[in-house]
């Protein structure tokens, strides 16, 4: 009796030590998941660049003027760089993207400028262009199995080809003139203030429709398991072909949307523009933690790459220092953003990987 009533005693008395054994186990899943979010390595680099940005830029950098300047630049990029970034996380790539823009520009231009057809017959026309090539993208690839790179770049020089051709053809020029009533002009390309561009809230948007599409529907772990393993998605029933064409066409229309409103913001369009979104909008997505070969990635790292990339492009020029260095610190940028997330995630599969207590 008097065992049995001490083994009883001994079992319901608190123990301190045990008591406080289970948050270290916790406290490593916590700072293993933080870890583990891809976007964490983008946020600590955007903290970074802000700082010195705003050090070296002083006033004139932190102004209404300032904060202008790149949120204009981050605007467009980033409109581009969502649709770029599922399919990088998908493992899928679109190089024809740097045509597209030039391409829908040049559209809407000869259409409603050149022609004289209402401009929302332009809008349209311009984003059907943007469509029909990523449908023709995502087509190619999965009928083919091609890479996608191999695939874009090939419609990069096609469309490139086209554009210039029927341009010169239809309006014997490379540049035509475009001047959009209102409301189109101000709902799309326009100025709020005098310096802040209305396709800052069509980013926004987007990044609500991108963010609620990849977290927060089936559709985000349909391209999280594409990206991931193909073969595994598709035996689990994940339609692979039609979201792969999805993507692309996605991809397409962010292009041309963007293209569409520097027509009508710049009232012209002209055919050698776009080139430079191809390799930036794939900088900001990497500075943003998504990895080349698919299934890793967040909405909100892609946004904090792209403002990362348009601070480092526009505040250079708030600094004193001799721009010409702007691409070489963009360089820099993308290889240190690509190490910082690799540590991260290394840290991270450590973490997790540490017997519990």
């Amino acid at each position: 009796m008097t065992s049995d009533a001490s083994r009883a005693a001994t079992t319901a008395a608190p123990n301190p030590a045990q008591d406080a054994a289970p948050p270290a186990p916790r406290a490593r899943r916590s700072l293993g998941g933080l870890l583990r979010r891809p976007e964490t390595g983008s946020l600590i680099g955007l903290a970074a660049v802000f700082a010195f940005f705003s050090f070296f830029g002083g006033a004139d950098f932190l102004s209404a003027g300032g904060f202008a300047s790149w949120l204009n630049v981050a605007s467009e990029l980033g409109i581009i760089a969502l649709p770029v970034g599922l399919l990088m996380i998908a493992g899928q790539l679109d190089l024809s993207i740097g045509t597209i823009l030039p391409a829908s520009s040049m559209t809407v231009a000869i259409v409603s400028g050149r022609f004289g057809a209402p401009i929302v017959v332009g809008i349209l026309a311009s984003l059907a262009l943007g469509l029909a090539v990523g449908y023709l993208n995502g087509a190619l690839v999965v009928r083919t199995k091609v890479p996608s790179f191999v695939v874009t770049l090939a419609t990069l020089f096609a469309v490139a080809g086209f554009t210039l051709g029927l341009s010169v053809i239809l309006t014997g020029s490379t540049s035509v003139a475009l001047t959009a009533p209102e409301p189109a002009k101000g709902l799309i390309g326009d100025y709020v203030g005098g310096k802040f561009q209305t396709s800052i809230f069509w980013w926004i948007g987007a990044v609500v429709v991108v963010e609620f599409v990849l977290h927060r529907s089936r559709y985000g772990n349909w391209i999280l398991a594409l990206g991931g393993d193909p073969v595994s998605a598709r035996n689990a029933g994940i339609p692979v072909d039609r979201l792969t064409i999805a993507l692309f066409m996605a991809s397409g229309l962010c292009a041309a949307f963007v293209g569409m409103e520097q027509a009508i913001l710049f009232n012209s369009a002209q055919v050698s523009a776009g080139q430079s979104f191809i390799f930036n909008s794939i900088i900001a997505v990497v500075v943003g933690g998504v990895l080349l070969t698919g299934g890793y990635g967040t909405v909100a790292g892609i946004v904090f790459g792209t403002m990362t990339f348009a601070i480092v492009n526009q505040g250079i020029f708030y600094t004193g220092f001799d721009a010409n260095w702007a691409s070489a610190i963009i360089g820099a940028l993308l290889l240190a953003a690509v190490l910082m997330n690799n540590t991260f995630r290394n840290m991270a599969m450590s973490v997790a990987a540490r017997p519990k207590a």
